[in-house]
């Protein structure tokens, strides 16, 4: 239940406007040397990076999209890693202490300048992804600070971000940034379809319901069995006056202590309330969101929700009790505080 990796992803969709301004730009002649493709995490960044970068190997002038054929000699290599003109920057392994490094450390950083002030080896691009660019920290991002300010021709730079907020001014600065909004509901359900046959029609679509706008975290949720907890959610948010000390011990017994189980109930009990505050403050929440919200001013929803969330990643991180933490919580959604009481 997974979407191919993005260099090897033939299907994007939902980013048709983003997709026609990078095909314009090649048609004109003017390309910017330094692209910052910026949004959510799992909603195609990526997968359009890759699509890009794609269309400048192969060279051709594209009509208002970047597709290559998957038989095209160019998708197979860029796809196999295997293209001398395209590098890409992520974060890597570290041997010595078996597992992924922090960040993108300034000697992976250093790779880039050198790489795209060579030739092009085929005559046409080259071209460094740098998947997750917030990741980088200030010495692997100023390493590549002499490169953005005097770019080599023939060369672009694609960076991958879903926190620009992460990233040093210098940086974002000279790039053009190219920002991407979460799915509509509807292409992430066709997306589940495409990647998650196997799932039956009406979980997809609830699936996509709950995954705001990201087709990544619709598959997380449905590979961690989250559809098995949504009903739990919306029985407790539909119930939020009755939630007294019993009927919150009642729903930490019926999650047990299996740690997925309390990280999906708790990111889906948060994300319902994210989405009711969010459509009441456009003026079109649902019956049902109606209900939830009341008359507790929408300032309460949000801090309950980071409470939640601040809840969650304490429980996590430091291995407390998650059924105390589930009976916490609830009680913060009964009373309308952002403490337990």
């Amino acid at each position: 239940m997974t979407a191919p990796a993005p260099r090897a992803n033939p299907l994007l969709l939902g980013h048709e406007a983003a997709e026609a301004m990078l095909a314009e730009a090649m048609r004109s002649g003017r390309m910017h040397h330094a692209w910052l493709i910026a949004g959510p995490e799992g909603i195609g960044k990526a997968t359009l990076a890759y699509r890009f970068a794609r269309r400048l190997l192969a060279g051709g002038t594209p009509g208002n999209d970047l597709a290559l054929p998957e038989n095209h000699p160019t998708f197979r290599r860029v796809a196999a890693a295997s293209h001398a003109d395209l590098l890409t920057v992520e974060r890597e392994w570290d041997e010595k202490r078996k597992r992924m490094r922090a960040g993108i450390v300034v000697e992976t950083a250093r790779r880039i300048p050198p790489f795209m002030q060579l030739t092009p080896a085929e005559g046409g691009w080259r071209v460094v992804v740098i998947d997750g660019a917030e990741q980088l920290n200030n010495s692997s991002a100023n390493a590549l600070l002499k490169i953005l300010e005097e770019p080599p021709p023939r060369a672009v730079l694609l960076l991958v971000c879903s926190a620009v907020g992460a990233m040093l001014p210098t940086i974002r600065s000279r790039c053009r940034r190219l920002d991407l909004s979460p799915l509509a509901e509807e292409t992430v359900a066709t997306l589940m379809r495409r990647y998650a046959p196997e799932l039956p029609e009406a979980d997809a679509e609830r699936i996509a319901m709950l995954a705001d706008g990201s087709i990544g975290r619709a598959l997380d949720l449905a590979g961690r069995g989250a559809i098995g907890y949504a009903g739990l959610v919306d029985e407790v948010l539909a119930n939020v006056g009755a939630l007294d000390v019993a009927r919150a011990h009642a729903v930490a017994d019926a999650l047990g202590r299996d740690d997925d189980a309390f990280g999906i109930f708790m990111e889906l009990l948060a994300a319902g309330i994210a989405a009711a505050v969010r459509e009441a403050a456009r003026g079109r929440a649902d019956p049902d969101q109606a209900r939830l919200i009341g008359d507790r001013p929408l300032s309460a929803w949000v801090d309950l929700w980071h409470a939640l969330r601040r809840l969650q990643d304490e429980t996590e991180g430091a291995y407390l009790d998650k059924r105390q933490a589930v009976v916490s919580g609830l009680r913060m959604l009964a009373t309308g505080t952002a403490k337990d009481r």
